[in-house]
């Protein structure tokens, strides 16, 4: 009884193993790069955007982005007190994709969430930051999955 329980713990953990987690846009060899070349809008959104689709440096064809952001925080709802206890963060993106001279993807991206109020300013800034940044490479993650669709 005591080896049968042996083998299938030693199986079990052979299957484990062998399982393997990819996820899509990180490891994937992408045969072109992209180069943003206009950027409005709101600086530390385009700063991540940018800085995540520059990234990619392939060797075939050559993207040009021009990107246009906004940031947006309005409050959801109140407390008795009249002060915010819930806030909603908007980022909208407004981007276009070049290829040789010729514009081939003009779209928009609306990212948003919601969060609680917390009473210490710091804390709640530092996460809103947090927030910011995984909802901007979020949309980055999109625009490179956009130009990828058309690249295939």
């Amino acid at each position: 009884m005591n080896k049968i329980l042996n083998y299938i713990l030693i199986l079990f953990l052979f299957g484990l193993l062998s399982c393997d987690y990819k996820p899509i846009l990180s490891y994937k060899n992408y045969q072109f790069s992209i180069n943003v070349n206009k950027i409005s809008g709101e600086q530390k959104i385009n700063s991540i955007i940018t800085k995540n689709l520059n990234s990619l440096k392939g060797n075939e064809k050559e993207y040009y982005v021009s990107l246009s952001s906004k940031k947006e925080k309005n409050i959801i709802s109140k407390n008795s007190k009249g002060d915010p206890s819930i806030f909603e963060l908007i980022i909208n993106v407004n981007y276009s994709v070049e290829l040789n001279g010729k514009m081939i993807i003009k779209n928009n991206i609306i990212r948003k969430t919601t969060y609680n109020n917390i009473s210490d300013k710091f804390e709640l800034e530092s996460y809103e930051k947090n927030i910011m940044h995984n909802l901007s490479r979020n949309i980055s993650d999109r625009i490179i999955f956009s130009i990828s669709e058309i690249n295939e």
